[in-house]
């Protein structure tokens, strides 16, 4: 199949491209940088450089390329992320999920796209009652944060969209918090050097419950996707949604750091906001049944715990 990926630079976007080649796609490297040109290539891809904001821009780019299938793994995120200013933070990859969003599935539709493959998120979205571990079939939060209402309401935008589109067969794809190369969990990211620092402190009790995904593996569910995927949102996270109070002590750890320093709710608050007090203290985690049920997926690193152990070694 000839397949278009938007973002095909990014963390995501540098491990899914070589693997659609080994699988002997033709793959279209779609990045707003003509100077990344050359590093699309390097991948295996054609590269075409297009704005995603810009309707005409996208439906040439498209229409030239005649694609398959559209990944839309396109995001606008750079360094660490102002707990206090989470949609501020949020706000071009808000519109990268809205307008980008609608402009390729415009094209798509025109050229007649059978797959149109998205990225969405796993990590904080979940209504934050009953149990730990929710699934595709479980309501998002009708009340998030203050600060992070935008970025929740371009998330919900980009999952109606797709799925919602008829004339094609479109997945949303609810990838967990990513760790392993390209990413803030890498040896050399910025989340592990707050770790290392001791700046990353367990908030409250730690009850928030999280989802990693190794990049890697999200890039295998991914292919998986493209290849087989039907209609509706898949949760791709590993097999062990941890409590923040279990996961930081052991990724400190495994970076041979002292244990996190612990902190009231209150003061976490006021330090960091109320949406990073929610993550730290009342977010849910995610399963993946259904992507390893229907998209016949399994995760190679099916815990973070050897994960984490891996990218620090």
């Amino acid at each position: 199949m000839k397949v278009l990926v938007a973002g095909a630079t990014g963390a995501l976007g540098k491990q899914l491209v070589p693997r659609l080649v080994a699988n002997r796609h033709d793959v279209v490297g779609m990045t707003r940088s003509a100077s990344r040109r050359e590093a699309v290539r390097a991948l295996g891809a054609t590269p075409v450089v297009a704005d995603a904001l810009d309707p005409d821009v996208v439906g040439r780019a498209v229409a030239e390329a005649q694609p398959d299938v559209i990944v839309h793994q396109l995001t606008a995120l750079s360094g660490l992320i102002d707990m206090r200013h989470f949609d501020r933070d949020f706000a071009m990859t808000n519109r990268l999920r809205t307008e980008g969003t609608d402009h390729l599935l415009a094209a798509g539709r025109a050229v007649g796209v059978g797959r149109f493959v998205a990225q969405s998120f796993a990590g904080w979205p979940f209504a934050r009652t009953g149990g730990p571990v929710k699934s595709e079939d479980d309501a998002l939060d009708p009340t998030p944060a203050k600060s992070m209402q935008q970025t929740l309401d371009a998330i919900r935008y980009l999952e109606r969209a797709v799925t919602g589109a008829e004339w094609t067969e479109g997945i949303a794809l609810r990838y967990g918090g990513f760790y392993g190369p390209g990413t803030s969990l890498d040896r050399d990211g910025e989340h592990l050097a707050m770790i290392r620092k001791r700046r990353f402190p367990v908030v409250g009790g730690g009850a928030g419950v999280w989802s990693f995904i190794h990049i890697e593996d999200a890039a295998d569910a991914t292919v998986a996707a493209v290849e087989r995927g039907r209609r509706g949102v898949y949760c791709v996270v590993d097999d062990e949604p941890a409590a923040v109070a279990e996961w930081l002590p052991a990724a400190a750890a495994a970076l041979g750091a002292k244990p996190p320093r612990r902190v009231p709710r209150v003061v976490g608050r006021l330090l960091a906001g109320e949406a990073a007090a929610v993550m730290m203290t009342e977010v849910r985690g995610a399963s993946n049944a259904k992507a390893k049920r229907e998209l016949g997926w399994e995760p190679r690193h099916p815990s973070w715990r050897e994960g984490f152990a891996q990218v620090v070694a």
